[in-house]
């Protein structure tokens, strides 16, 4: 092996199955990024570095393997937080590759140099600071194993600038060379104290490097089910008059095995609500599958399951579940089994596997009266929906757009959801085709996931048409982005529901406070930005128009061109009195 950090690293992304790697550029890290390249990962330049992660959040909920992105030292790592939090929250492993300051320079004033371990260690699994050459390689392959071990998350590697470059260059940074002022001249003792220190420095940072091998990747811990918890939980699922299960984005933790996941939803026979990346897992009109009436159903239920879904915000903290009801939390993180609401049972496992071990223990429900009333609130709200859908404006009416949104979406479709109002209407309307064809930020409630996410999904899934639904908020966050797009020949569609407000916040601010302030936007031209950044732009502010606009713009993915739809959306009261908290 080369003593180049940046190849010893890329070695081991290439051991990892990493395809891509998410960046944006700087001095600090660019050995990493060359190294890469040369080695057939596919280096992905982005606007923004927390776009960057994002992706990689994006690539590793679709696939089980953690993403990856790198970027530079100080404001380039600071830049991550918020993704790096988002992925924490939403138990998304990944590695993030951080550049820094020389190791001799830190604390010393250097480019770019702060304590980047106080600010990034609370919200990462684990923080590796590296400062010899010959641990690199261990350090990522750590990382990797971290991320993926016991509940998932981001890991945080950093890898200051002259464990990176080559030994000879380094060698020149810290002196190795003699020459300048001084040369053949008697120097002074402190002089030349300093210069055999700093010899004997780059010396050690590169000591053993030459002998480094990378190794496999490591195995990890997957937290499995007890059989005393599903032997009580499967006859529980058959005693139950109303059983209710709850599937949320920790179910999905093991991307390859959501087809299996799937068999065993339908086995269980058990009404089910699926939210974050569990949306899509039984395809667009599985009949045990319900989208509405949630909280009434769990409020009658018997028995419910929550199957990596925490007890948070989005079920009131566990008060919209009956006092009644037998209550089973399951997931790999324990905090959000018991906060809030102390369940009859709690399993730390996997909640995929424990969902199919219990459908292979034989548990199934067989209540058909439960489940047709329940289906029959469904129908109910849909018809409203209609109602809504048909009302008529001067603009686009939100629900009818998505609607016809939801009409015009391909079987292989794959849907990335960022934004507020528009984003949430769509969520109620529009239906996810199949497993995993479902992006949204998670618990955290992110703004400015949309552009990574849809680059990650498109990367990772080539072959799917990716729709990115956008709050004309959200956009904000990463329309620059569409650069990234067209650069990398990325056809990816964008609908901004464009309300020319922060929606979901004003309608409440001006109702209760009786002020807009800082809610109000512009109906802005989206679709011009985004034709300058080398996409295709659209406008639609006619019901009428829509199917002709959405056709035109599927065309022109086609084409390889991102696309932008602006949709102007007038004013909806659908999702009056829904802000969370």
């Amino acid at each position: 092996m080369t003593a180049n950090g940046g190849a010893l690293i890329a070695e081991v992304l290439v051991r990892h199955g990493v395809k891509f790697l998410f960046t944006l550029c700087g001095g600090h890290i660019s050995p990493i990024l060359v190294e890469a390249k040369r080695r057939g990962i596919r280096v992905i330049d982005t606007r923004h570095e927390a776009t960057a992660v994002f992706a990689a959040d994006a690539v590793a909920r679709l696939t089980g393997v953690p993403g990856v992105a790198a970027v530079t030292a100080g404001p380039g790592v600071t830049n991550t937080l918020t993704a790096l939090q988002n992925a924490r929250m939403a138990e998304s492993p990944l590695v993030l590759l951080g550049g820094a300051t020389p190791t001799l320079l830190k604390g010393r004033g250097a480019l770019q140099d702060i304590d980047q371990r106080a600010i990034v260690e609370p919200l990462v699994k684990k923080f590796f600071a590296v400062d010899r050459v010959r641990n690199l390689a261990r350090a990522v392959e750590e990382a990797f194993r971290v991320a993926r071990d016991g509940v998932p998350g981001p890991v945080f590697v950093e890898c200051p600038v002259d464990v990176l470059y080559p030994r000879e260059l380094v060698a020149e940074w810290y002196g190795g060379k003699p020459g300048g002022e001084g040369k053949g001249k008697k120097k002074e003792l402190g002089k030349k104290v300093v210069e055999a220190f700093l010899r004997f420095h780059a010396w050690r940072l590169f000591a053993g490097a030459g002998r480094v091998q990378v190794g496999r990747p490591a195995a990890v811990e997957v937290p499995a089910p007890g059989g005393w918890a599903l032997w009580r939980v499967a006859r529980w699922v058959r005693k139950a008059q109303r059983p209710v299960l709850v599937l949320g984005s920790g179910a999905l933790a093991e991307a390859g095995q959501a087809q299996e996941l799937a068999a065993a939803v339908e086995a269980l026979g058990v009404p089910v609500f699926l939210g974050g990346m569990a949306r899509g897992l039984l395809g667009r009109e599985h009949p045990l599958q319900l989208r509405h009436c949630r909280t009434e159903a769990l409020k009658r239920a018997d028995l419910v399951i929550l199957a990596g879904f925490p007890i948070d915000f989005r079920l009131d903290y566990g008060r919209k579940i009956g006092a009644g009801a037998k209550l089973v939390t399951v997931g790999r993180d324990l905090t959000g089994l018991i906060q809030n609401r102390r369940p009859k049972l709690h399993e730390v496992a996997d909640a995929g596997r424990f969902l199919v071990a219990l459908a292979k223990r034989g548990a199934r429900s067989a209540r058909s009266a439960w489940l047709a009333e329940l289906r029959e609130k469904d129908a109910a709200r849909e018809a409203k929906i209609d109602q809504q859908a048909a009302e008529v404006g001067e603009l686009l009416n939100p629900v009818a757009l998505c609607r016809q949104i939801e009409a015009a979406l391909p079987e292989a479709g794959l849907l990335v959801a960022d934004g507020g109002d528009f984003v949430a209407t769509a969520a109620y309307t529009v239906r996810p085709r199949g497993p995993l064809t479902w992006l949204d930020p998670g618990a955290f409630g992110t703004l400015g996931v949309g552009a990574g996410f849809a680059l990650g999904a498109k990367l990772v899934r080539p072959e799917s048409e990716v729709w990115l639904l956008w709050g004309d908020g959200s956009s904000g966050y990463g329309l620059a982005e569409f650069d990234t797009f067209a650069r990398h020949g990325l056809p990816i569609l964008a609908v901004v529901g464009n309300d020319a407000s922060w929606m979901q916040i004003a309608r409440d601010q001006v109702e209760i406070l009786g002020d807009a302030v800082g809610t109000e936007l512009a109906r802005t031209d989206y679709h011009t930005v985004a034709e300058g950044f080398g996409g295709r732009g659209f406008v639609v502010s006619a019901q009428a128009d829509v199917p002709g606009v959405l056709a035109a713009a599927r065309a022109a993915l086609a084409e390889g061109k991102p696309v932008l739809i602006n949709a102007h959306l007038g004013r909806s009261d659908f999702r009056k009195g829904s802000i969370s908290m």
